[in-house]
């Protein structure tokens, strides 16, 4: 038993120097990889001091994110360019350290927004790359045209972003969270108001506070107007989402018809190890079809 558990450390101790090792074959990501390595330590060993173990876990959980593409290249074969991966790098660092622990999210309007849209470009990437890796790998039977490619892409994304909006709301429900972040709107149209039970519309106009009733008290929130609970907020990030899926989608479409061509796509579309110029060829012809 115990030399089956000293196997297992040691595996798992050669699977972390490998994935090191890896990194280090490409001197950009490493150079990014270390020096936001060693800012999520320096804040880890902040919040011990200060006794915040919740953010303690968050720092833990993006050091082990960081390893996340390069595992991923190591499972799958595939080979992540450079710029795809740094993006990755500096997207978990803004998302959990910067976004959470720095609270971002509440200090910069426009940081979840801007995440959100980053996050609708890469899932379609990522979405993108897999329908194409598939496409030229002889093992398959696909030809699919690059509109199909696309638009397979754009429906990738969405999903994500409908999956993780899921998620937040959970998170909400459940825990009290409020990682779908409250709007504050000073008009209001609801139905629940209709004094007949129907299905009229009552709309209320310039609201400039709220006031709540708990426990006996009247409690006024004075934020200025009425509280959205989240869905301004959800519709928000689906449509940034959007924004950024179709982005890709058009690149990835005319990245196919030029087979490769342009520069900038290539940044962001991970390659198989060892697919050859047979499949590279067999590739164009499949997916210049329209």
């Amino acid at each position: 038993m115990k030399q089956k558990q000293k196997k297992q450390k040691k595996t798992l101790r050669e699977s972390i120097r490998d994935i090191k090792t890896e990194i280090k074959k490409k001197p950009a990501v490493s150079v990014v990889y270390f020096f936001l390595r060693i800012s999520v330590i320096l804040v880890m060993i902040a919040q011990i001091f200060n006794g915040n173990y919740e953010n303690v876990a968050l720092c833990v959980l993006t050091l082990i994110l960081f390893l996340l593409p390069t595992v991923l290249e190591r499972k799958l074969s595939i080979s992540l360019p450079n710029t795809l991966q740094i993006i990755i790098l500096l997207f978990i660092y803004a998302a959990e350290i910067l976004g959470e622990i720095r609270s971002f999210y509440t200090a910069f309007l426009g940081w979840d927004t801007m995440l959100h849209t980053l996050n609708g470009f890469l899932c379609a990437a990522i979405g993108f790359s897999l329908v194409d890796i598939l496409n030229r790998d002889r093992r398959f039977s696909l030809s699919l045209s690059p509109f199909y490619m696309a638009v397979a892409a754009f429906c990738f994304s969405m999903t994500i972003g409908v999956l993780w909006e899921f998620f937040e709301c959970g998170m909400d429900m459940l825990f009290l969270t409020d990682m779908q972040k409250d709007a504050v709107v000073t008009n209001l149209s609801t139905v629940l108001l209709d004094p007949t039970g129907g299905n009229t519309p009552v709309v209320i106009r310039d609201i400039t506070d709220t006031i709540v009733v708990a426990g006996g008290e009247e409690i006024p929130l004075g934020v200025g107007g009425y509280i959205d609970i989240g869905i301004l907020d959800t519709m928000k990030d689906l449509f940034v989402n959007f924004i950024g899926a179709v982005v890709f989608s058009f690149i990835g479409y005319f990245y196919v018809k030029s087979r490769g061509k342009g520069r900038f796509a290539t940044r962001f579309i991970p390659r198989v190890d060892g697919m050859g110029e047979d499949n590279e060829g067999e590739g164009k012809s499949n997916n210049t079809q329209e």
